[in-house]
This record gives structure tokens, sequence and C-alpha cells, in this order.
């Protein structure tokens, strides 16, 4: 017991770790693509720092949800990465159902993010709130639907006995369950990411923000707060789509040697997936919110098909 709650502890301490670097190398891959030499790779790093020693300036006007947001999104994020397999399937915090937790931890966060840009008043916050909602409406049961896929497959909601089971699975990169529902997944992440096509993460344009919008009356240290979340939810959904769908590497164990092999290829993973969202994020324009529903939609008929295909082909 004492070995497999250090490993969750350790999962949550690398993916709280990693997670900034992970943003890091996908806003330098982004600015290498439009031929521009961009920020560090370790840019996120410095700019967390930065913040945690500035002053934060709140506003007169604002109640206690706008203070206690930035913990609550944090912490909401950091009990999910308790519950994930990151480099081991053998964790402690493992139960039945923790599939759909770990998508509501995700929506708990949104709804106290979306409720502390409409606490401090601003047009901005207000408008970025009401968008997160808009959008969050179809995008949490095209995130959810996909695992809701894999877990048909498998025969459970259990994370760890998912990936077990689909990492037993001889043929697993051949099934249509699998790769339907990972590009259901993949097209919903890029909204619960919020970067193009969906949303900009690179701007504060009134008429193109979303997230960012929410987040302009924050400073200093609850901006890090949220910044690092932010983060660390990007990671989270990045290691969802590898080692649910793929999980190829990952350990069964606590030998160091299993683990540090995992961790290797979980960070390749990762970061190949970085890649990805990079390239799509530079070879695809901004969608108008109102065509955003359509391409959720999308991703919502995939994993109906995905869910079609595991009685049709048997995979």
């Amino acid at each position: 017991m004492v070995k497999a709650l250090a490993l969750n502890v350790f999962q949550v301490v690398l993916l709280a770790g990693l997670a900034p670097l992970v943003t890091g190398i996908i806003k330098k891959t982004k600015a290498l693509l439009q031929t521009r030499r961009g920020p560090g790779v370790f840019q996120p790093y410095l700019d967390l720092y930065k913040l945690l020693h500035k002053e934060s300036v709140v506003s007169e006007h604002t109640s206690w949800i706008f203070v206690v947001t930035p913990y609550i999104y944090l912490a909401s994020l950091l009990a999910a990465s308790l519950m994930l397999p990151v480099i081991s399937t053998a964790g402690l915090l493992n139960f039945s159902g923790d599939v759909i937790l770990i998508i509501y931890l995700f929506a708990l966060g949104r709804f106290f993010l979306a409720l502390a840009g409409l606490d401090a008043g601003s047009a901005f916050g207000g408008m970025a709130s009401s968008r997160e909602m808009a959008i969050s409406a179809v995008a949490e049961p095209a995130a959810m639907l996909p695992l809701f896929a894999m877990a048909v497959s498998q025969g459970s909601t259990n994370l760890t006995a998912v990936i077990t089971g689909v990492d037993k699975a001889g043929q697993a990169l051949l099934s249509p369950t699998i790769w339907l529902a990972f590009i259901a997944f993949f097209i919903a992440a890029i909204a619960e990411t919020g970067r193009i096509p969906v949303d900009n993460p690179d701007t504060h344009l009134e008429l193109t923000m979303i997230h960012e919008g929410m987040l302009l009356e924050y400073s200093g240290r609850p901006l890090a707060l949220l910044t690092l979340g932010a983060s660390l939810k990007q990671l989270l959904i990045f290691t969802l789509l590898a080692n649910v769908f793929f999980p190829l590497g990952i350990s069964t164990g606590y030998g160091l040697g299993s683990l540090g092999t995992a961790l290797l290829v979980y960070m390749a993973k990762v970061v190949l997936l970085g890649l990805v969202m990079a390239v799509i994020e530079t070879s695809f324009a901004k969608m108008r919110l109102f065509k955003v529903p359509d391409l959720l939609l999308g991703s919502f008929l995939l994993s109906l098909l995905g869910i079609a295909a595991k009685f049709v082909f048997r995979g």
C-alpha cells in the first residue's frame, strides 16, 4: 500500500512539473512553424516564477468566489491527477467509475472559473464565461463519450482496467473502436484545452478569447495557479489520449527499471501529441464561434460509431 500511494504522489508531482514544459514545447514549435524565433521551451517556468513573486490586486467588488477559484481550479486538477495512471497501473487510487469522476473534476474547475469571470463584473469576463459555458455544454459530452466507448470495449469504467485491457489486447492498434474513439477524443481535446480552431490561447482580442477572458482580472499568485492549472489540464488530457487509447510501454509494477522505461515512453507520447497539436494550430484558422458545436458534434458521432464498431467488429 505504501508503494502504491508513493507511486500516486510521484505521478502527481511528475504531471505538475512536466505540464509547463509541454506548454513551452508547443509554443516553441508553433513559433518555428511560423518562422519566428519564439520563447524558449522553459519560458513557462520563468513566467510562473515571476507571477508567484508579484503582488495580487483584487477588486473590492469581487466576492469570496473570485478569491477561492484559483485554489479550487488547481485542486480539482490535482485530484484528477491522483486517479490517472501515468507511468504505471499499480497506483492505489483506482476504483470503478473514475472515468466519470475525472470528467466531472474538469467540469468543477470550469464551473468556478466561469463564476469568477462573472464575479469581477468586467464585460470581457462575462462574455468569456458565457462562451465557455456554451461550448462546455457540447464539449463535455463529446469528451465523455469516447471514454465511454473505451469503457464499453473493456467492460469497465475503471481507468486502470481499461488501460490494462487495451494493453493486453494483441490487435489493439487495429481496433476500429479505439481509432474512432481516439479521433473523437482528440477533437474534444482541442476544445477542452482551448486551442485553435476552437479558441486562441495566445491572444487577448475580445472577439476571439474565451479562456483568457476569464483570467483578465487575476494577477500575481492567483494567476500563477490558474496558469499552472491550465497547463496541467492540458497534460492530463494528453495523458488520457496517450494511455487510455494506446497504452504502449506503461508499467504494471513498481520496479525502477520498468518505471524508468515507462517514463521515457510516456514523455515521448506526450511530446508527440504536443507537436501534432502545434501543427494543427498552425495549419488552421480559428472557427466562428457558432461553428464550434458542429465540430464537437462530429466528435460525438465518431464516438457513437466507435461504440457500434465494438458490436459489429467485436473490437
